[in-house]
């Protein structure tokens, strides 16, 4: 159903709102085009008269509407002669169409009936609106904000768009209506949550699609106003009492005109929501993160009780600061399973929510506390925009976020104490557990538990609730060898009794017989990890050939998961054997089913499967072509997306040719999908890949995966994997890969705003992609060193680097490579008040992408067009251009990029004396992020220092200047000069 009509809810918002259409369920809509669907399969409502016939009737609610009335309804006073043969023809051939029973005759007249619950869009959308009132009218006002936009979201387009006749022209009306005041209702609800700034631009589309509407217009004032722009809210007023004086010859009604002297005189009350709630900014979030409990937990019943103890007394005693208890233990023996089923427990005890994460402190790459933090902020309502970058920023904010509730945080699988005080609650009321394969004996303050393995009755009570208790009473005594087999670790319990209670044909004795046998050759391996080596070795021997093999080589990849797709280039193998085999590892509890087509491995299992490989991956050369598969895979499918992104650039024909094909995408979207989604495991990947034969491979996949550094989401794992590359190329004396490694690590510090690191790293990639005669890097070289220069306003320099980069460009016929190269030219021109020519120039790169088709560097073409239009004083033009480039970098998910532009925005809006347009800008660029890092960020706040300053908020300003004056001083940028002049023009003269 992608990119077609919405089919509308199918059941009624009070019982079950937005469930899944069962099949063949007949459904209607008419806030859009008259349509009609059985199941998801649209039907056929024939020529616009029978459209109209059907919307009468639906829109009639089941009752009878005669001939005559139906008639007046179609053609008004003036019907056709055979307008009641019509009627009936049309009503016999919408009976033909529909469910038996649902067009009835009666009385001479017609009716729908039979309809199911929520068969038609606008009795949903009443639904959800009178649901949504409800919750309005008991103070919830997030939920009945949420219901009401799912029933604005029902509409789609102009109600019964097409339909002729006077009925149908009343009815558009009233549903437009209608619709107009659900959103007045539910922007009026932002308001009240303190939603100010979030709705001026909602606001300001809406009071010019309906300039009349003198209630959308008080909403904006207001939200100007409590957005801190006082002089556009009074704009506002002034324009609309013009437009009604011109338009209607009538004065603006006395709520707008009561406003308007009230933001005139500043009124303290109108800061307010003027239904304020006990936490008017804020909606309580209460999250409840826990996984859930396993229903056949068994034993423990001392550690549950000592540990729930611990967390009772978080908020029974005065003054205590938290409760901490950490659990260790050798993997496998159920310090996560323990840990969940105490926490459910204690829920009643932290009333304000439960968090929790996996801390994969047993893998490779442990998660960062800052990016734990980050999350945590969010699920207990935090903004993105109010989440602060630095890590002891965000504990700091953290705690205060927690100050006053009661919340247990479960923090599972930590790698040291280090790792997880930055996430500790510290305060009152709070708790946390905490998991670990290590001893936290520097963790002050924690209650620590050593979690060993189960006594011989816990082990067989276990296995029992398994296997089931007629199986296990038959043969106890097996029962029991097979629960000392497994050394009574509980991981190790249940892969046994999973597997025996899946195969009915087996007895306890058959199991017990098959792991003895496995002891014998394990007898010699005592506690700590090998025990858990021996446990996975239960579950390994029992793999049929086929599922060993694929048991052993997924286990080499680094990611945190794995799709179908990338497993089935792992094994050579099609996707519906990959997938069968890998359903059959997850039956094992070998292998987890991480989303629909993704898996994973537990760490610990990840471990003793690449030691399986190591051991009996015959013939060895098999676990170096199985990785070779998955880079294949990876580098075809990036650069596939890349061919997408940029059509035509030279780019993908300079990168190492794959054997294996890449992933199909059916779309742009989809392609972007994808890269996003395998942003993780892709990353590591290609970290893997930096060795003798894959490594160019390995640097190749980060040249052509770009897209996740300008994004912002994944530029920490980037930036780390492009450093990784550069020093293996470096270690392999590999002039040709040491050079592209170089020139994708510039991009990154480029956009972090790192320009002196840049400068060297593209100077010696310039030098290496000579020696090696590639023609990417001599042509991408020069053009990060011109952008460099163009952030350090060298224009002579910047001018030289980037006629080097278009005629290296131009000499590999890299159409796309000059373009950007020639649009970068022009930035450096226009600084050097060569305007004519950098607007000249700009406009041939625009020409070369319009050929070409691309879209993404489109943007950033026009975005350089904007910078030259606003100085050569074409601000509408230059606005325009921004507008443009940021659409396409909002689509393509370009976040930095994305708020880059809305700096140059405000930039156009201040030298047009906009000064409240201009914060706006400003204060969404910094919210959004930009390229430059923290030396763009100091330049925003210097720009939105200005604006307020405009809007006469010296004070606040002054602040901004300030802030950005540290900043540009602790980097020693050149910039720091202006910001004195700003904060003391005496001084500084």
């Amino acid at each position: 159903m992608d990119g077609g009509p919405r089919v509308p809810e199918q059941r009624r918002a009070g019982a079950a709102a937005g469930a899944i259409a069962e099949p063949d369920v007949l459904r209607f809509g008419v806030l859009g085009p008259v349509r009609a669907w059985r199941g998801a399969q649209p039907l056929n409502t024939g020529s616009p008269q029978q459209r109209a016939l059907l919307a009468a009737l639906l829109l009639r609610d089941g009752r009878t509407a005669t001939a005559a009335e139906l008639i007046d309804a179609l053609w008004g006073t003036e019907p056709p002669s055979q307008a009641l043969a019509a009627l009936r023809t049309y009503a016999s051939r919408l009976r033909k169409v529909l469910d038996p029973g649902v067009l009835v005759s009666e009385s001479g007249g017609y009716a729908v009936r039979s309809l199911g619950e929520g068969a038609l869009d606008l009795a949903v959308a009443q639904d959800l609106a009178a649901q949504a009132e409800k919750a309005r009218g008991a103070g919830d006002l997030g939920e009945a904000r949420e219901v009401l936009s799912r029933a604005l979201a029902l509409w789609d387009g102009e109600p019964l768009a097409g339909v002729p006749g006077p009925y149908a022209d009343t009815q558009r009306v009233r549903l437009e209506e209608w619709r107009l005041q659900l959103l007045e209702t539910r922007l009026d609800m932002d308001l009240d949550q303190g939603c100010h700034a979030e709705t001026v631009s909602e606001l300001t589309a809406l009071t010019a699609a309906h300039p009349l509407r003198e209630r959308l217009r008080e909403l904006l004032m207001l939200a100007l106003y409590r957005s801190g722009r006082q002089a556009e809210a009074l704009a506002v007023y002034a324009d609309t009492r013009r437009l009604l004086a011109e338009e209607l010859g009538v004065d603006p009604r006395p709520g707008l005109r009561e406003l308007q002297q009230r933001i005139l005189q500043a009124d303290p009350a109108l800061a307010e929501p003027s239904t304020p709630a006990a936490e008017p900014a804020v909606v309580p979030v209460r999250p409840a993160q826990l996984p859930a409990s396993v229903p056949d937990f068994t034993g423990r019943s001392a550690f549950v009780s000592e540990l729930s103890e611990v967390l009772a007394s978080a908020s029974e005693a005065e003054g205590r600061v938290m409760a901490v208890s950490a659990l260790a233990g050798i993997g496998g023996v159920g310090k996560t399973t323990l840990a969940v089923h105490v926490a459910h427990r204690a829920r009643p005890a932290f009333p304000d929510g439960q968090l929790y994460v996996d801390l994969q402190g047993a893998g490779p790459r442990p998660a960062e506390p800052e990016t734990v933090l980050g999350s945590f902020l969010r699920a207990l309502g935090t903004a993105d925009s109010a989440i602060p970058d630095s890590l002891e920023e965000r504990a700091a904010l953290y705690r205060s976020v927690l100050d006053g509730r009661r919340v247990l945080v479960l923090l599972d699988n930590a790698k040291d104490a280090a790792q997880i005080r930055p996430l500790l609650p510290g305060t009152e009321g709070c708790a946390a557990l905490v998991t670990s394969r290590v001893r936290m004996l520097d963790l002050a303050g924690a209650h620590l538990v050593d979690l060993d393995v189960m006594s011989p009755d816990e082990a067989l009570s276990l296995f029992t609730r398994i296997v089931g208790e007629e199986r296990v009473a038959a043969e106890r005594e097996a029962a029991l060898d097979v629960v000392a087999a497994c050394g009574f670790l509980p991981l190790a319990i249940r892969i046994a009794a999973s597997r025996l209670a899946a195969r009915r044909t087996w007895t306890v004795s058959v199991l017990a017989a098959k792991l003895a046998d496995e002891r014998r050759r394990l007898d010699e391996l005592q506690a700590g990890d090998l025990a858990v080596k021996a446990t996975f070795e239960l579950g390994y021997g029992q793999l049929e050939p086929a599922q060993a093999r694929a048991f052993r080589l997924l286990g080499l990849a680094d990611g945190p998961d794995m799709s179908l797709a990338a497993a089935s280039a792992v094994l050579d193998l099609p996707p519906e054997d990959t997938e069968d085999l890998l359903e059959s590892l997850v039956d094992t509890s070998l292998l987890e089913s991480a989303a629909p087509g993704r898996y994973r491995f537990h760490d610990l299992v990840r471990l003793y499967a690449r030691a399986c490989a190591e051991r009996d991956e015959q013939p060895p050369s098999e676990r170096a072509a199985a990785m070779s598969r998955l880079l294949d895979f990876y580098l075809a499918s990036a650069t596939r997306v890349y061919a997408i992104e940029r059509p035509g650039d030279r780019t993908v024909d300079h990168l190492e040719t794959t054997r294996r094909a890449a992933q199909e995408f059916v779309d742009d979207a989809r392609a972007l999908d994808w890269l996003h989604a395998e942003a993780a495991s892709l990353l590591a990947c290609a970290q893997q890949s930096l060795g003798p034969g894959t490594l160019r491979r390995g640097v190749d996949l980060l040249l052509a995966s770009k897209d996740l550094a300008e994004s912002g989401a994944s530029s920490l794992a980037y930036e780390a994997a492009t450093r990784a590359a550069r020093d293996a190329a470096d270690a392999l004396g590999d002039a040709h890969a040491a050079g592209r490694a170089r020139v994708t690590l510039t991009q990154v510090l480029i956009k972090a705003g790192q320009f002196d690191e840049a400068t060297g790293q593209a100077q010696e990639a310039l030098t290496l992609g000579r020696a090696s005669g590639d023609p990417w890097t001599c042509g991408n070289a020069p053009n990060e060193l011109g952008i460099i220069a163009i952030c350090r306003n060298e224009h002579a320099v910047g001018e030289a680097h980037l006629l080097m980069a278009i005629e290296a460009f131009r000499d590999d016929d890299n159409r796309p490579g000059e373009a950007s190269a020639l649009c970068n030219l022009s930035r450096v021109l226009v600084s050097m008040d060569r305007t004519s020519s950098g607007i000249e120039l700009v406009e041939r790169g625009i020409a070369i992408y319009d050929e070409l088709g691309l879209t993404v560097r489109l943007a950033n073409a026009r975005y350089a067009l904007g910078i030259a239009l606003s100085h050569a004083g074409r601000t509408t033009e230059a606005l325009a251009q921004f507008t443009e480039a940021h659409d396409i970098f909002v689509e393509n998910r370009q976040r930095l990029w994305e708020g880059t532009t809305h700096f140059r925005m405000a930039q156009v809006h201040l030298t047009c004396h906009r000064p409240a347009q201009a914060a706006q800008h400003a204060e969404q660029a910094l919210s959004t992020g930009c390229i430059g890092g923290d030396w763009m960020r100091a330049n925003v706040l210097t720009l939105l220092g200005r604006s307020l300053d405009g809007l006469g908020q010296v004070d606040r300003a002054r602040a901004c200047w300030r802030e950005a004056l540290s900043i540009h001083e602790r980097s020693g940028a050149a910039e720091a000069a202006e910001l004195r002049l700003l904060l003391d023009p005496l001084a500084a003269a």
